[in-house]
């Protein structure tokens, strides 16, 4: 089944369930990051990837240049493990992490999450791939994916789930990056990239690992 296809099945149980109150919150924050094209500035295929380094849900450090040695990187930027959205494209991503072995990439997921949420996020999912913790968003800002929440977002995430950006992150302020999905050669150029606003769209893990395919096939070719 297709992450699109999951999305729609978790909306229709989970939707009619939640405070229209809380919804109508939600969407409209949305609609205003929508709006405002915030993703204009987000890293676009045929762009350089900032190099970084950043530790994983167990305190190793993991450097981008010593990924890329290895063949392709697929990046995931998430908001959170509380994001459900997040969980099932994570989880969507673990179910192909064979195929992208198999093509010689690496797959890594990114958030600000503090180290030990980001292993609490690892464990909870299941995942066999690294997750790294990207303090103050400072990566997710170099590639143009940060954004302030909403003061109403913010209000309500703490009445209703008792959700803190900033407590949860380890930041002074509440800031998130937007979902974005690239996959990045070994010379660091971006080959596929999709960056939207609107969190409840997501990449479809199919469509990435057709671009990680065709990367290898150069590679080989090469």
């Amino acid at each position: 089944m297709s992450l699109k296809q999951n999305i729609k099945n978790f909306q229709e149980k989970a939707l009619p369930k939640m405070n229209p109150r809380v919804l109508e919150t939600l969407t409209k924050g949305i609609e205003d990051l929508v709006a405002d094209n915030i993703e204009k500035n987000a890293l676009k295929v045929g762009n350089k990837m900032p190099s970084f380094t950043l530790p994983d849900a167990k305190g190793e450090v993991i450097s981008s240049d010593k990924l890329l040695e290895q063949g392709p990187l697929v990046l995931s930027f998430y908001r959170g493990g509380w994001c459900p959205y997040c969980n099932l494209e994570l989880r969507a991503l673990q179910n192909l992490l064979p195929e992208f072995e198999k093509n010689n990439a690496t797959l890594v997921a990114i958030s600000a999450e503090k180290p030990d949420n980001s292993l609490s996020t690892q464990e909870k999912n299941e995942l066999k791939f690294p997750v790294l913790s990207d303090g103050n968003n400072e990566v997710a800002r170099s590639m143009g994916l940060v954004f302030e929440v909403p003061k109403e977002v913010v209000d309500i995430s703490k009445s209703e789930w008792g959700l803190d950006y900033s407590e949860y992150n380890g930041t002074e302020k509440h800031e998130l990056p937007i979902p974005a999905t690239y996959v990045v050669n070994t010379g660091g150029i971006v080959k596929f990239a999709v960056a939207n606003p609107d969190y409840t769209k997501r990449a479809e893990p199919s469509d990435i690992l057709k671009t990680v395919a065709s990367l290898n096939t150069e590679e080989q070719l090469a």
